[in-house]
């Protein structure tokens, strides 16, 4: 089906997915038709033409947004210039916190929809050229609605001089703009005279017909219309026009626009509403389980009314009755409801009210279906001082008081890695739980190193906290925190590091002087008595890895016991709720429900097309900051390399292990160049079993289960792919590409591109101009020799070495193909390298910087590693079965 689609360029598509919410074929093809031309032409579609039809959420989010432009269109007077102001960004900003959740959600911001609200604009002028006709026929050939919307206005007023009848109505027209553009009324009467010749008689008919639409839907107007009372001014009793507010929408919906008296705030009378607040004072107990002080009021414009007032108001009638010297309107049955809701929860909240409970009444969440959205135009609830300097110092945590590691951190932070540890510090004091979901390359490990630097600091007692990983992270883990924080006492709970029987006897007294336990998934099913620890921060990293919510690896990492819990993801999570959930079920228990609750929650929210409250209750506990953020953006190296370890398969593992024994064999019999013939020969084997069994094989199954490699690269894929980010993919095999590009396929949803020695000249030009002006082509797979010099790439955000040429030049050149002259993004490079494998132990030696790699590496490496004696060729690709296996 057919989904929306914003690009991190700013761009909105209509884009094919399966499994999309269903939309009418009918629907699906004119939008397919209307944003082929265009994102302004497909808005204008939407706004203009689908109103009335049921949609998505998403694309209902987006039809509203155009419909504002089309609906402040029909305010252009009649042979007026046309002229649409943008809204200001506040008015953005609201519209993007109520935004549903949408591939490239993350992208939208104010620029962008003032961007698109140009293109509506622009793509209305075309389509007004084509079409050759005025401005009210063409809204009017897209749908009725718009016909001469605005131009009859009803007018209310207050007549304080005449108890009897205190309100006055008028029905009055827009006769013309002036010359400083304020629109000039004039009573409905006139127009009578003003369109009284027989040629203007269409023009009056036309006029009356937002009042025609209204009055078969409303009896008081149509008795008006009737008896010709819609052309005089009226002495109106609070019954009448209570009964006028009433079928206000009836009136807006018919185009009919309202004007209220000027002393009502938000064009209606005040309401007296049931005010809460809590959280005015710190709980005695920080946590999920701190239980906050609830207080409750009856209040009129902020305004507390006593007891005495209370009483008169539900003594009254219902609609309009006279308090303080103001009309206020009274729902009677709707506030004795609320009294008693309220009166209940502070009555239960004598001993303190749940956090969990308080947060999602601040953000107006429900997660059963039993109370009433219009309860909230009649009841407010409110965050206390205490609670809500907290909730503001969690969204915007710049402003957080200053907290360091110090010198205990070997390492500078970057200013907005500097407020991810002060946020994070300040969710753990709190007890509460955490998301961190900066992308990609922002360093999220030295954010949380940091954090337990300081909570060391400032603990005189130690309790270990818990590192949750994959097991292809593990070595990252332990290298960034023996690099960046030596002070930390770390243990590595996984068999590549510890003898199993080692692992079997871990206890709380063997971890008694332990800063960071490190472990996999795998492992931490395996050792019980991970979850018998009551750790001082529980950390997941790579979050989507516990999506799934039936997983026994995600029940054992919910089991966990911790003062506080930490999420790390580089996907943007609001953008899939079941995601959502899952994660905030491990962050914060209970604050979104169960499963099932939460998905008929979501389901009430996307019927109502308001998504606002679940944003608004979950954001505070989520960071994320884009690297295409310009305060973050400007602060960043222009290129970061990352090692990405990579397990061997049980395939990989037994078929290295025999190539092994076979090198031994045939070293033994092999002399001169024979012997630099069978040296080059297993070395090539070796980096064939590491990429992938197939190609060793040469048998073209290619199963992505079967290989380390392709698992660590649809981790990094799916990230990428949720982040809309386009990526570089090299090997040095020719037979590797197409393989590559299939399984990326598969993640990505979509066909890349595939470049090597076979593919023409006249041809590589053309693929690399798609992958620079084509968003939606998201990888170009290329053989090494083939696209390692004389391309730009700098579409792409992300380079990976699949396997290494254990060359840095020519590694070095490659990567440059994105990273060059022209490059706007940040580029991260990221090498596979195999755990306990020949190309671990080459890393190594690059890394060091030795006299084989200085003098003659660069040179060709093979060369040299010819001339290695038996024992060192053979140490130096030995398989080291713990470090090389995910377990």
């Amino acid at each position: 089906m057919l989904v929306p689609h914003l690009t991190p360029g700013g761009h909105l598509l209509a884009v094919p997915e399966d499994g999309a919410p269903l939309l009418v074929d009918e629907t699906r093809l004119r939008l397919e038709r209307a944003f082929a031309l265009g994102a302004g032409h497909g808005l204008l579609q939407l706004g203009a033409a689908e109103i009335g039809h049921i949609l998505p959420s998403a694309w209902a989010w987006w039809r509203d947004f155009a419909a504002r432009y089309v609906t402040a269109l029909c305010a252009t007077p009649e042979d007026g210039e046309i002229e649409v102001a943008t809204p200001a960004a506040e008015d953005l900003e609201a519209m993007i916190a109520d935004a549903p959740p949408m591939t490239g959600g993350e992208y939208l911001t104010p620029e962008v929809l003032a961007t698109l609200w140009g293109q509506i604009d622009t793509a209305l002028h075309q389509e007004l050229a084509a079409a050759n006709v005025s401005l009210q026929e063409f809204l009017k050939s897209r749908h009725p609605a718009w016909n001469l919307v605005g131009r009859v206005h009803f007018n209310l007023a207050e007549n304080r001089r005449d108890p009897e009848f205190p309100f006055a109505f008028l029905a009055t027209y827009t006769a013309r703009v002036s010359a400083h553009g304020k629109a000039q009324h004039q009573p409905l009467s006139q127009a009578l005279a003003e369109f009284s010749g027989a040629r203007s008689k269409a023009q009056l008919l036309s006029l009356l017909l937002p009042v025609q639409r209204a009055a078969e839907h409303c009896d008081w107007l149509r008795e008006m219309v009737d008896t010709g009372e819609i052309y005089h001014p009226l002495r109106w009793t609070p019954v009448d026009a209570y009964r006028f507010l009433s079928d206000l929408s009836e009136l807006d919906g018919a185009g009919i626009v309202v004007r209220m008296p000027g002393v009502w705030q938000a064009g209606r009378p005040a309401r007296p509403v049931v005010k809460a607040s809590v959280g005015a004072r710190p709980p005695s107990l920080l946590g999920k389980d701190a239980l906050l002080d609830f207080n409750m009021e009856v209040s009129l414009d902020g305004e507390c009314l006593n007891a005495a007032e209370v009483r008169d108001l539900l003594k009254g009638a219902d609609g309009l009755q006279l308090i303080r010297g103001r009309w206020v309107e009274v729902d009677k049955k709707k506030l004795g409801r609320l009294l008693k809701r309220f009166e209940a929860m502070e009555k239960a909240a004598q001993s303190g009210l749940p956090l969990n409970e308080a947060l999602r009444l601040l953000a107006g969440v429900s997660l059963d279906d039993s109370a009433d959205p219009a309860d909230r135009d009649w009841s407010q609830l409110v965050a206390g001082p205490w609670l809500a300097d907290i909730l503001q110092e969690l969204r915007q945590p710049d402003g957080l008081a200053q907290v360091s590691p110090g010198s205990d951190l070997k390492a500078n932070l970057r200013p907005y890695q500097e407020a991810g540890v002060r946020w994070l510090y300040l969710l753990t004091r709190l007890g509460l739980g955490a998301c961190l979901a900066d992308d990609m390359g922002l360093g999220k490990t030295m954010q949380v190193l940091s954090l337990l630097l300081v909570l060391k600091r400032e603990s005189a007692e130690v309790q270990p906290s818990l590192l949750v990983a994959p097991a292809s992270l593990l070595a990252n883990w332990a290298a960034e925190a023996e690099r960046f924080a030596p002070g930390l006492r770390v243990l590595i709970a996984h068999p590549s590091v510890m003898p199993a029987a080692d692992l079997r006897a871990l206890d709380p007294a063997r971890l008694a002087d332990i800063d960071l336990v490190i472990t996999s998934f795998g492992s931490l099913l395996r050792q019980p008595v991970l979850g018998t620890i009551q750790w001082r921060v529980a950390i997941v990293d790579e979050a989507q890895a516990i999506k799934n919510p039936g997983a026994k690896q995600t029940r054992r990492v919910k089991q966990l016991q911790a003062q506080s819990r930490i999420a790390l993801t580089g996907t943007p999570v609001e953008n899939r709720l079941s995601d959502l959930w899952s994660i905030f079920d491990f962050t914060h228990p209970g604050l979104l429900g169960s499963d099932k609750v939460f998905a008929n929650f979501t389901r009430r929210l996307a019927k109502a097309e308001h998504f606002g409250p679940l944003r608004t209750l979950v954001r505070p506990y989520i960071l994320r900051r884009l690297k295409t953020d310009k305060r973050v953006i400007d602060d960043l190296p222009d290129k970061t390399e990352l090692k990405a370890w990579c397990h061997l398969s049980p395939s990989q593992a037994a078929l290295y292990q025999r190539a092994v024994m076979d090198l031994a064999a045939a070293l033994e019999d092999a002399e001169g160049i024979g012997r630099k013939g069978v040296v080059l020969s297993f070395l090539m084997r070796f980096k064939q079993i590491c990429n992938h069994p197939s190609q060793w094989l040469g048998d073209a199954a290619w199963q992505a289960e079967d290989s380390g490699k392709f698992a660590r690269l649809r981790q990094l894929a799916e990230v990428i792919a949720a982040k809309q980010e386009k990526v570089l993919v090299f090997t040095q095999f020719r037979e590797t590409t197409e393989p590559l590009a299939a399984f990326l396929g598969s993640i990505f949803g979509r066909e890349g591109l595939v470049l090597h020695g076979g593919t023409p000249v006249a041809k590589r030009r053309e693929l690399v101009k798609r992958f620079q002006e084509d968003e939606l082509i998201p990888f170009f797979v290329l053989s090494l020799k083939a696209g390692g010099a004389g391309l730009n790439l700098t579409a792409a955000s992300h380079v990976i070495h699949f396997d290494r040429w254990w060359n840095p030049a020519v590694e070095n050149q490659a990567t440059d193909r994105a990273f060059r002259i022209g490059q706007k993004r940040n580029v991260l490079v990221h090498k596979f390298i195999c755990r306990g494998t020949v190309e671990d132990r080459i890393d190594q030696l690059i890394e060091t910087k030795q006299q084989l790699v200085k003098d003659v590496l660069e040179g060709g490496a093979e060369l040299l590693l010819t001339e290695m004696s038996d024992r060192e060729l053979l140490d130096l690709v030995k398989l080291d079965v713990h470090a090389a296996q995910e377990n």
